[in-house]
């Protein structure tokens, strides 16, 4: 069988195989069909128009009992140690206080080397159960270079005919009581750059905001979630669409044009499809789902090496404490990471679940 026909993606309830094109132009997604997104944190779309299988319900299991702890990150490389990210986050307040920038998301890539015969297939069923997120997705399309699985709780952009939603994540704690003054704040602040992307490409007086900081329990942590909709403009496109919008504002920060600088200035390795957007979009019915990519592995090469990548971050603002602000990348990566053991360790991670 060919890689075009190896290729399958699945969201929730919807199933899709088989290649039927490939593109990198964001002009396609209004051309009909069935689309699966990739756009990496960068900028680089992959949009692959494939057959829309089924739309079922899936049965619901039990999650595993997992061992969740700081030493499962051990095992892992990252694109920032403690002292680096420390250091960028104090970079970014000194920036704050200079009144260039309110906020910044600055995020450390993990990365671990992958065992050949390892299968992420049985990464996205054990995450299914360990750790169910409303815009799951996995993604295998070899032919353009994906494989990948989400688990993301973040809502990027939904549509329903003209109806557009946004849904930012801004605060993270254990419990929604350890939420701080800092969170809610940040949240405020993140919720009004979406205001401010959506408007150019919505209908003028239809932006709202539906939720404001609403707690949302997840596995092993709480976000504060607000909700942000409008009613799009008759003439517009996706590529007028991505335009106003990406990157998404949770993950780059305020204003978003200095906030990207200070990501740039202090990151040293690429986000790929971290941060990004990982969906579908159907162009028939003007329907669509795109993810915040966040809890999120990716395979790729590296020196003739295949490597398992991981990304986690957190907003900085003048009230962050550079200690805690690393321990929150910690919290958001130590569960998924355990979960992930499932395939970096065992000797039959080839095996199917």
């Amino acid at each position: 069988m060919s890689d075009r026909n190896d290729a399958v993606a699945t969201f929730g309830d919807r199933h899709a195989e088989g290649v039927l094109e490939v593109s990198h132009d964001p002009r396609s997604l209004d051309a009909g069909g069935f689309w699966v997104v990739v756009l990496t944190f960068e900028g680089e779309l992959t949009a692959i128009r494939m057959r829309l299988a089924t739309s079922a319900a899936r049965t619901k299991t039990p999650p595993p009992a997992v061992e969740v702890s700081n030493e499962a990150l051990e095992a892992w490389s990252t694109s920032l140690d403690r002292h680096a990210y420390e250091a960028g986050v104090r970079e970014i307040r000194a920036r704050i206080a200079a009144g260039e920038v309110y906020q910044v998301n600055l995020c450390r890539v993990l990365s671990q080397e992958l065992p050949e015969h390892a299968d992420l297939d049985l990464l996205a069923a054990v995450l299914r159960q360990g750790n169910p997120a409303p815009y799951a997705a996995r993604i295998h399309v070899p032919t353009a270079g994906l494989d990948l699985v989400c688990a993301s709780p973040e809502l990027f952009l939904s549509r329903t005919g003209d109806r557009i939603v946004s849904a930012p994540i801004k605060g993270t704690a254990p419990t929604v009581e350890e939420m701080l003054d800092k969170d809610y704040a940040e949240n405020v602040m993140i919720t009004d750059l979406v205001r401010n992307d959506l408007s150019p490409v919505v209908r003028p007086g239809t932006v709202a905001v539906d939720g404001l900081c609403v707690p949302e329990v997840h596995p092993g942590l709480t976000h504060l979630v607000s909700t942000v909709t409008g009613r799009l403009r008759p003439d517009v496109s996706w590529a007028d669409i991505l335009a106003a919008t990406f990157p998404p504002g949770s993950v780059s920060g305020a204003p978003k044009s200095t906030a990207l600088q200070a990501i740039r200035d202090l990151e040293p390795v690429p986000r790929g499809p971290y941060c990004g957007a990982v969906g579908w979009i159907d162009a028939d019915r003007n329907e669509a789902a795109l993810a915040v990519g966040i809890r999120t592995f990716w395979s790729e090469r590296e020196s003739g090496r295949r490597v398992l990548r991981f990304g986690t971050g957190a907003g900085i603002t003048w009230g962050s404490d550079p200690a805690g602000e690393w321990w929150e990348t910690v919290l958001k990566a130590r569960r998924l990471v355990s979960l992930a053991a499932s395939i970096t360790t065992r000797t039959d991670a080839g095996v199917r679940p």
